[in-house]
């Protein structure tokens, strides 16, 4: 395992994204948000994606320099396509639409389609709770992503569709939720195949159904498939998540049709909360219930109890003062990728402490 510095390693990455044609803006936006979910502590929605991004331009799956078209708009409803630019900047472009719609309205929907991979989704309500305003979150991929077995079946049917949400609290950091509807996100799988390691029982099966635990197993042909989390209740939490993302949206829900590039759909709600009447008392209340949650007893083995949110903000401080750990096979790729960009060896060096 190597320790990379932050803000080295987003300048690295950054330059790999101008070499393949980004504009130096969104190179830099795409840097900021890949090494952000590294801070955070979501490892596979880091730099390990940056290669992968990388063949989606080359094979024009993803196009750079792309904006947002709005498709149809009225004053709280906009359904927009982001014309398969990178999720990076397109999702950013999406939640400041919303946010300027629910300051005037006090309430938007923004429904998008046709993205390249949205990173990691906690991104957004954070962005949208660092404006004062609450948000919920439904994702999915048109058919690219096919991964996940319906609760009872074998079969890949839908993709591992992301919920996320995120509540502003007064004077403090926001709670922020950003779950996979599968018990383990694909991205995940891939970091545990590079470092070599299995993962946890009844997240993946192969495809004859056979529970499996080593991610190797699983990237086979043909492959294996991803499984719900809770059983039924994650079930259909996705499809929930597929008919607000895929049918909402006009991305279209999970369909092997569809399978040429990986495009992400997004429908999200916005709440703008300083429009709330203030006899309501919400800022109020948010901390209230945090303090009444935070007061129970702790359970052996647990020093904390915390809110959705808190432990990428403990994973935030400790990286950004101690560096982010990457594993050999990953950092290798990002090596292998520079060398084939013509980035300066010298600017790849400098990313390790």
């Amino acid at each position: 395992m190597l320790r990379l510095n932050p803000d080295k390693l987003r300048d690295f990455i950054q330059q790999l994204f101008e070499r393949i044609g980004s504009e130096s803006k969104e190179a830099e936006r795409i840097a900021f948000y890949l090494v952000q979910a590294n801070l955070t502590g979501h490892d596979s929605h880091g730099v390990i994606r940056a290669p992968y991004y990388i063949d989606y331009v080359k094979n024009d799956q993803t196009r750079t320099n792309q904006s947002l078209s709005v498709i149809f708009q009225t004053d709280s409803m906009a359904i927009v396509d982001g014309n398969f630019g990178f999720g990076q900047v397109i999702g950013e472009q999406a939640m400041q639409l919303g946010i300027d719609m629910a300051k005037k309205h006090g309430i938007a929907t923004v429904a998008l389609r046709n993205s390249a991979h949205l990173g990691r989704i906690g991104d957004w309500p954070t962005m949208v709770a660092d404006a004062g305003m609450a948000s919920f979150h439904f994702v999915n991929t048109s058919g690219y992503g096919l991964l996940v077995a319906p609760f009872g079946g074998i079969d890949r049917r839908l993709s591992a569709n992301p919920i996320a949400a995120g509540v502003p609290v007064e004077g403090k950091k926001p709670i922020i939720l950003d779950i996979s509807t599968c018990a383990i996100a694909e991205g995940k799988l891939k970091v545990a195949l590079n470092k070599g390691v299995e993962v946890e029982p009844g997240c993946i099966m192969d495809n004859a159904g056979n529970a499996i635990t080593d991610p190797a197993q699983f990237y086979t042909d043909p492959p294996g498939v991803l499984l719900p989390f809770g059983g039924h209740k994650g079930y259909g939490l996705s499809v929930i998540a597929e008919m607000f993302a895929g049918a909402l949206t006009g991305n279209s829900c999970s369909n092997p049709d569809n399978d040429q590039r990986l495009l992400n759909g997004m429908y999200s709600l916005i709440i703008d909360c300083d429009r709330l009447p203030e006899e309501l008392g919400f800022a109020a209340e948010v901390q209230r219930f945090i303090d009444f949650v935070k007061s129970a007893r702790k359970a052996p083995g647990f020093d904390e109890i915390l809110m959705p949110g808190e432990i990428e903000e403990k994973n935030r401080k400790d990286r950004e003062a101690n560096g982010i750990e990457i594993d050999d096979t990953t950092w290798q790729t990002l090596c292998d990728s520079a060398k084939d960009l013509g980035v300066d060896e010298a600017v790849v060096q400098e990313s390790i402490l």
